[in-house]
């Protein structure tokens, strides 16, 4: 079978190529890839070429498939998997294998499986870790956005904490304590905040930090203190920018005492320091953020984490446990993937528009890959419906959904497409 998909060559080298994929082993499945997420991991293995620990020395020769947030439709089934996977069956997939030790993960590693692209084949080892996941929701977009809020939850859950005297690590955020997200108005902090206000562990008091009015406006306007209330949360939305003394103004809302939990959501050095300067007793920083620069450096206070036990968490993408999480969180309408989607385009702008991530604004960018159609924002479907009936058709829909992109807008644009020619 053909397939279309977007492969990385090189170094900021993302090309459409169109070719056969080889037979379906018995151990493997065949897929079609309907929805992916574009990511800022994307961007940074792109950006890295081979330098990047998941991608492979040989890509020159035999390039990657990339985009590991995605979901689509089971096609065949090599025997080994019959009883476990049934053909027109919807999927999601978890990317962070950790097959033997191994770092290879779908989007970043493989010749025949990315979410950029229209057919895939699934290898073995995918199904070997359990990370091919049945979606029975509606749509196909959720289920591309639950490996963004596996990444979150799976965050909250390496936090930990001590009691004094003791040395065992209890796992997890400060139930009804304080919380600070850095940096946090972006679309993976939309997520981790849609998530800690909706899961069953929850702070009392949620502070959410950017330097950008437009993100934070956006954020509280979705995510606010009336909806945050209604799980016992406390929240407040602030732009460091504005403050003489972030660190100070931060403090006071804690009346000093510092914050129990810090999430860092951007590889910056002062946001990383500031993170640890508004640390309370055992607070537990978890750096977010995963860097370019493999020399990205902080100073840590090492005084407080000596005689106040503070400490230090990283996380990089989440597990299988936590996309089952999130996506059973996303059945019972708990959170809502909806609120982190700003565009929408076809296969043929992913490459652009990945390596050129950092500069475009907005949440995230949702790409159907069997389109072809430009990179557009929700906010720009009523100008662009002027010259394109379908945008205007999608402009009422998300109207209709206060602004967002919705199972109903994703349906009336596959069910359409063709007839407006959007057809790859």
């Amino acid at each position: 079978m053909k397939t279309k998909a977007i492969r990385l060559h090189g170094k900021n080298d993302l090309r459409l190529d169109e070719f056969e994929l080889p037979v379906m082993g018995d151990d493997e499945i065949l897929a079609k890839v309907v929805s992916d997420s574009l990511c800022m991991s994307s961007y940074k293995a792109a950006n890295q070429g081979s330098d990047h620990k998941r991608v492979p020395n040989d890509i020159a020769d035999r390039p990657v498939m990339v985009g590991h947030e995605f979901a689509g439709e089971i096609l065949q089934v090599g025997k080994k998997w019959q009883d476990k996977f049934t053909p027109g069956k919807k999927f999601s997939i978890q990317p962070a294998l950790n097959y033997k030790g191994s770092l290879d993960a779908p989007g970043y590693s493989y010749h025949n499986i990315g979410g950029d692209a229209t057919y895939i084949v699934i290898p073995n080892e995918v199904m070997e870790m359990n990370c091919l996941l049945q979606y029975d929701g509606e749509g196909y977009f959720p289920a591309s956005l639950s490996e963004p809020y596996s990444c979150v939850a799976g965050t909250f859950h390496a936090h930990y904490h001590t009691k004094y005297g003791s040395y065992v690590h209890e796992m997890g955020i400060v139930e009804g304590g304080n919380m600070a997200i850095l940096a946090g108005a972006g679309p993976m902090g939309l997520a981790a905040i849609d998530y800690i206000i909706h899961c069953d562990r929850r702070p009392k008091f949620l502070v959410v930090t950017d330097i950008s009015d437009d993100r934070l406006n956006r954020a509280e306007s979705l995510l606010g203190q009336e909806e945050a209330s209604k799980f016992g949360v406390e929240i407040k939305y602030l732009n460091t920018a504005k403050m003489d003394d972030p660190t100070a103004e931060l403090r006071s809302y804690t009346e000093d005492k510092g914050y129990d939990d810090v999430l860092v959501f951007a590889p910056v050095k002062p946001v990383v320091e500031q993170g640890d300067a508004i640390l309370g007793f055992d607070g537990c920083l978890n750096f977010f953020a995963g860097p370019s620069d493999p020399n990205f450096k902080a100073e840590f206070n090492f005084y407080n984490a000596h005689y106040q036990f503070t400490h230090i968490v990283g996380t990089s993408g989440g597990n299988t446990d936590d996309m089952i999480e999130s996506l059973d969180l996303m059945s019972k309408g708990l959170v809502n993937p909806a609120l982190l989607v700003t565009h929408i385009g076809g296969l043929n702008t992913v490459p652009e528009a990945t390596l050129n991530l950092p500069n475009i604004p907005g949440g995230k960018k949702l790409i159907y890959t069997h389109l072809n159609f430009e990179l557009t924002d929700i906010e720009d479907f009523a100008e662009k419906g002027k010259s394109q009936p379908i945008f205007a058709e999608l402009d009422e829909i998300c109207k209709r959904h206060g602004g967002l992109w919705s199972i109903e807008a994703e349906a009336h644009l596959l069910d359409n497409a063709e007839k407006h020619g959007l057809m790859l």
